[in-house]
């Protein structure tokens, strides 16, 4: 077996991972109805603490659906703000109730961090991606965006109900309310420190309210928070700065960033400029995926591996690669993490042996396979033609596919 795989990372914050593979965000949607871990996922968690990972990411993706064998978890978040929900089953920061909060995460992250697993909590605000209902701030309650831009879904019948009466047209934020994600950003971090986590990830990708803010289509704000791409980019290295003012060096800070806003040229170099400002202000790893509700790519990779069929084992393996090796050209010196379509130990290593990235995250496999570094990729007694994992994509139904929703796909195959 190549040794690539298992060779330790040093990040910034001090922070060491034993080996390159990170079990990815995946928001799983089983909080209690006060939005706190449950039994389950202090369970899951602890296999996966078990399972051999160099870390683990609490989770968070797009609103999908994960099936396992005889289990299905419906993809939720965890969320900095209890008014603002991308489900109802979503772990929350609740205020007025940060004891029973404490006590809680305090068990979740001994659950995982049992075996010495580095265990970050990923932490998110969905924006207009917060469906009617989903929060405490009352079922007629607008969500909020950095403009007052709606989702575009799509064309179909559904689509346009979905987004006029689910989602609504969301109301533009004011100073006051962008101060306030900022100081629950920063208090969700203390409060993940104080329960025994090790950072955070900040969600910036898949169309949740840090997106939209660095988005040229959803924010078209004239203030300080908008316009050009530094405007844009302003929240984000806020909340990074604060965070790090306020907690500990050794407090680990990464990003989520995405890829699917970002497929022109103009739009990369807008993205390069923003990323610029983001690493500046203090992160220690960023990951690169991709995908939103308005345009899933993350949840449409099957059906277009299949028809471009691209060759090169970078190409096959993961889905976002090619956009991560730019990133990786401008930023050199950042611990990159690449999380899409990776099935297989040599695409894992052949990644980071071409540098590409410095991390594998894995999705699907590790709810496959929660000891999946442990009993397989790591495994010397595994062959390297053995050391892969299968996901099987799962059909979608034709009326989901006639309905005209654009992130209809959502969960037929994900590429985390």
């Amino acid at each position: 077996m190549d040794s690539t795989l298992t060779q330790p990372i040093n990040l910034k914050c001090g922070l060491v991972l034993k080996n390159r593979l990170v079990k990815a965000a995946m928001a799983e949607c089983m909080a209690d109805n006060g939005g706190l871990p449950s039994v389950k996922h202090n369970n899951v968690y602890r296999e996966w603490g078990n399972g051999g990972w160099g870390m683990i990411i609490t989770g968070t993706t797009p609103s999908t659906t994960i099936s396992t064998l005889a289990n299905t978890y419906s993809i939720g978040n965890v969320q900095v703000d209890s008014m603002y929900l991308g489900d109802a089953r979503d772990i929350t920061v609740d205020p007025g109730r940060e004891t029973e909060l404490l006590e809680k995460w305090s068990i979740w992250a001994k659950a995982s961090t049992a075996n010495g697993t580095p265990t970050i909590m990923q932490i998110n605000h969905p924006g207009r991606q917060s469906p009617l209902g989903a929060g405490s701030r009352g079922f007629c309650a607008q969500n909020i965006a950095p403009s007052a831009v709606p989702l575009d879904l799509g064309s179909g019948l559904v689509a346009r109900f979905a987004s006029s009466c689910i989602f609504g047209t969301p109301r533009e934020m004011t100073p006051q309310d962008i101060e306030r994600v900022m100081k629950r950003f920063v208090d969700c971090s203390r409060l993940a420190l104080k329960a025994g986590f090790k950072g955070v990830e900040i969600h910036a990708a898949h169309g949740y309210l840090l997106a939209q803010f660095l988005s040229s289509k959803a924010n078209r704000r004239t203030d300080k928070y908008g316009g050009l791409a530094e405007g844009r980019a302003r929240i984000v290295v806020e909340i990074i700065e604060a965070i790090r003012r306020a907690l500990p060096a050794d407090f680990c800070v990464g990003i989520k960033v995405n890829s699917a806003d970002h497929q022109s040229q103009e739009a990369l170099s807008d993205f390069v400029v923003q990323l610029k400002m983001i690493v500046e202000a203090g992160v220690d790893f960023v990951e690169i995926s991709g995908g939103s509700y308005e345009d899933p790519k993350m949840m449409q990779a099957s059906t277009q591996m299949q028809k471009e069929k691209p060759s090169g084992t970078n190409a096959r393996e993961a889905f976002f690669l090619e956009f991560a090796s730019a990133i990786r050209h401008e930023f050199p010196a950042v611990p990159l993490m690449v999380t899409g379509g990776f099935r297989t130990r040599d695409g894992m290593a052949r990644a980071i042996e071409n540098n590409a990235c410095d991390m594998v995250g894995l999705g699907r496999p590790a709810v496959l396979e929660p000891s999946l570094p442990r009993s397989i990729i790591l495994n010397n007694e595994v062959s390297d033609e053995m050391a892969h994992v299968m996901t099987n994509p799962v059909p979608m139904p034709w009326f989901i596919k006639m309905a005209g929703v654009k992130s209809a796909g959502s969960g037929a195959e994900t590429v985390s």
